[in-house]
């Protein structure tokens, strides 16, 4: 006899609503479809589910909330799964109960088709979706609330699932700054290279440059707040180092590029490109700090203004230096 999918209702990662038919319940149905011959079929099941997930076993273990050594017994047919543990890790691994216990329906783990060209499967399109989402939340609240006082409960509270799904993607929460971090960063170069690329000159970049790094409320800010709290913990904790040196590099190579096209078009000054990168990086960065923390005096207006001050002074020829620029008048003449 075989169950509908209908009639399995998780309520949580421990409990599965009775199945009312006579005096069998869902749990009971959970634990005979483990006996005699399809007890080595629920295990290898949930060992496809353990391999799919990128942790070690020990970690699925942790974030499911079983023991290890119980989960290795019931993967090796020494114990049975509860319905609970079944339940339990079908909510973390985010597939349905039903297959875990029955083995009915597609494989959910299987790759599928995409309808693009990526060669990404449903499964994959949709782990990355759910990701995202995480991340998404796991920023918005490290900014508001702070690092320490977020839990990944209350990630998995923000995007109405549980704490295993939560760690099904990221094992600790260690993790969960780092790539809260990498996609605040991804999601800022990307806003950066559309925005830059609109711009006709190097001078236009460098000022655009200026007002996308401004502290201004909203996402801005809230990138700037997790940043400020990944400084933090970097300098406390050096195997963070190298993530935060990426990212670094990458906003240090998109100042130089802007200036050595600048000094191309013949508008900027011949001047070392490194070293004003880094003076402006270290002026910005500073001027972010003082704008966030509240110091007197400073705001995102001052920021501006200073940010655009050193670029009048060491950075933009003015008009007359730029039109008796050598490469401007070689530019004009052809």
């Amino acid at each position: 006899m075989s169950l509908p999918c209908s009639l399995f209702v998780v309520n949580d990662a421990k409990h599965i609503e009775p199945w009312d038919h006579g005096s069998q319940s869902i749990a009971n149905y959970a634990i005979l479809r483990q006996s005699g011959s399809v007890a080595d079929t629920v295990a290898d099941r949930v060992r496809l589910v353990v391999d799919a997930s990128s942790v070690t076993q020990r970690d699925f273990s942790r974030d499911v909330g079983l023991e290890a050594t119980k989960l290795s017994k019931s993967l090796h047919g020494l114990r049975r799964f509860t319905a609970g543990e079944l339940a339990a890790i079908a909510v973390a691994a985010d597939i349905p109960l039903v297959w875990l216990v029955e083995g009915t329906g597609p494989n959910p783990l299987e790759p599928t088709p995409a309808d693009d060209a990526s060669g990404e499967t449903v499964k994959e399109l949709r782990d990355e979706d759910r990701r995202t989402r995480f991340l998404e939340a796991a920023a918005t609240l490290i900014a508001d609330r702070g690092y320490h006082a977020v839990r990944i409960a209350d990630i998995a509270a923000a995007c109405g699932t549980s704490t295993g799904a939560v760690h099904y993607h990221f094992p600790g929460k260690e993790d969960v700054l780092t790539y809260a971090l990498q996609h605040c960063v991804e999601q800022a170069f990307a806003r950066q290279s559309s925005e830059l690329r609109a711009q006709p000159d190097a001078r236009r970049r460098m000022l655009t440059l200026i007002e996308l790094q401004l502290p201004k409320p909203g996402q801005v800010r809230r990138e700037w707040s997790v940043w400020l709290q990944f400084w933090t913990k970097t300098a406390l904790q050096p195997e963070l180092r190298a993530a935060h040196n990426e990212f670094y590099s990458r906003w240090s190579d998109t100042v130089c590029r802007i200036v050595r096209r600048g000094q191309s078009e013949g508008i900027f000054r011949d001047i070392d490109v490194d070293a004003f990168a880094q003076r402006f990086s270290a002026l910005t960065d500073g001027l972010g700090v003082q704008v966030l923390t509240g110091i007197p005096g400073v705001t995102v207006d001052t920021m501006r203004r200073q940010l655009v001050d050193l670029l009048e002074r060491d950075l933009f020829l003015d008009r007359s230096e730029s039109l008796a620029h050598p490469l401007r008048r070689v530019a004009e003449f052809h």
